[in-house]
């Protein structure tokens, strides 16, 4: 990583000076509302009377006020390498996943579990993104994952059994079978960036893939291989190279497809529908590990943060997933929680979410081992996919 040591040496004595309130003079920071807890979040989409609004105005402690912000994915994190620089950062910010070492890098975040917040229980593979070197730097309270949908009807009329399909061979004889029946087969997002990164890696660690020699590797090319043939088969449209996962899940919506490879945010669309999941197979079988999804909450560098300021922020993060509230959040993120007795509870609310369970379970950190390079890898991956999809 460039430049990582003194970077992290740097926030690291920010993230102790936030903790232990050691005084700085000056700084933008002393204009701040001392009773406003600045909230920021990547979900423009909810609006200030959303059910998300209110919960996270419903964590403020006494005597304080959450003021919530939210930004697009793609500008949060630029917007608070700007505030940090101006020691103007916001109390709480939720960065997305594969974002975390970049943020740890860039000594924009602190140590969460130093300032206080309890950061026992959780899952290890969800977590892992957060944790750089040792020191955790956020909590993802759930994470969403991929599975593999399927059109019952489109199925029992190509006479293809879902239990059939436990490897690659078997996935890709059923989807023939479908086509062959005078169906469609198979969509999926191969979009440029990190959306259609995220779609190719089942398939990748599906064939013995390892990040850290990714490009180049036979797993990547066996999982290269097996997407751009669909589409040189005509199973899978043209427009995957474009496709995004929500334009893959409206071409699935239309009925005309056996299968679409999609997320678990799409469970209740699907059930919806009648369309049922089984989880992505191997390519020699087995069940592919998919990318865990998500957010993490994280406590932004601050050059002068008073001890009953940072208690006041720690009580926003640990009410926003404690206990009931742990369950609500993911609920209204549609996520499986980051704990099993909380996913146990959703399950038990809603059957919708029994078959994603293991999945979730089974799921990896895309930078829990590659750390800051996975920003290379995964533009590597993206335009090696672009390449093969393009090709076909």
């Amino acid at each position: 990583m460039t430049n990582s040591t003194s970077r992290r040496a740097l926030a690291f004595v920010v993230a102790a000076a936030a903790v232990m309130s050691l005084a700085a003079c000056g700084g933008s920071s002393s204009a701040k509302d001392d009773k406003t807890i600045e909230f920021w979040d990547p979900y423009p989409q909810k609006t200030a009377d959303s059910s998300w609004q209110a919960f996270v105005e419903k964590c403020a402690p006494d005597g304080y006020t959450v003021k919530r912000v939210g930004y697009a994915q793609s500008d949060l994190l630029n917007n608070l390498t700007t505030a940090v620089k101006a020691n103007n950062a916001p109390e709480i910010a939720l960065i997305d996943n594969p974002k975390m070492p970049t943020a740890v890098d860039a000594g924009l975040v602190t140590d969460i579990k130093a300032a206080g917040v309890d950061v026992s229980g959780y899952d290890e593979n969800i977590e892992g993104p957060g944790i750089v070197d040792g020191v955790q730097y956020g909590v993802s309270y759930g994470s969403n994952a991929l599975g593999l949908y399927y059109n019952p009807t489109v199925l029992q009329k190509a006479g293809v059994d879902p239990a059939s399909i436990t490897d690659w061979d078997s996935l890709n004889a059923a989807i023939e079978k479908v086509v062959n029946a005078g169906f469609k087969g198979i969509t999926f997002a191969g979009i440029s960036g990190e959306e259609g990164t995220f779609q190719f890696l089942p398939w990748f660690w599906g064939a013995g893939g390892k990040l850290a020699d990714a490009s180049g590797s036979t797993a990547e090319q066996d999982a290269l291989d097996l997407v751009s043939g669909w589409v040189q088969k005509g199973w899978a449209p043209k427009s995957v190279a474009t496709d995004n996962q929500s334009a893959a899940w409206d071409l699935f919506l239309t009925g005309e497809y056996g299968f679409s490879e999609n997320g678990s945010w799409q469970a209740e669309s699907a059930a919806q529908e009648g369309y049922e999941m089984i989880p992505i197979p191997g390519k020699d079988g087995g069940v592919a590990p998919v990318p865990t999804g998500g957010e993490f909450i994280t406590i932004p560098t601050q050059k002068n943060m008073s001890d009953e300021k940072l208690a006041a922020t720690v009580k926003v993060i640990e009410c926003l997933v404690d206990g009931d509230n742990l369950k609500s959040l993911n609920d209204e993120m549609v996520y499986l929680a980051a704990k099993s007795d909380v996913r146990a509870e959703q399950v038990k609310e809603n059957e919708v979410w029994k078959p994603w369970v293991k999945i979730v379970e089974s799921a990896s950190g895309r930078t829990t081992d590659v750390g800051l390079k996975y920003e290379d890898i995964s533009a590597q991956l993206s335009e090696d996919l672009q390449a093969a999809l393009n090709k076909a």
